[in-house]
């Protein structure tokens, strides 16, 4: 699936700080969550759906990434 990312409005996680190394987020007018590289802002960027948005963010909240 093709989505416009031309006028997303990508911002980070106010923790990262000044940091170059993290992900960016934007909510997309078609109802999507796009993540990109912070470092490669022209590359590819990931869409998620709401849902699937909100589940990966309560996972991480409870620390199931965590290594």
């Amino acid at each position: 699936m093709n989505v416009d990312l031309v006028d997303a409005a990508w911002f980070k996680s106010s923790r990262s700080g000044a940091s170059e190394n993290c992900v960016e987020v934007a909510f997309l007018s078609s109802n999507l969550v796009g993540v990109r590289d912070s470092k490669n802002i022209s590359g590819p960027a990931l869409t998620f759906t709401p849902a699937e948005w909100s589940t990966f963010t309560a996972a991480t909240a409870r620390g199931e990434f965590d290594s």
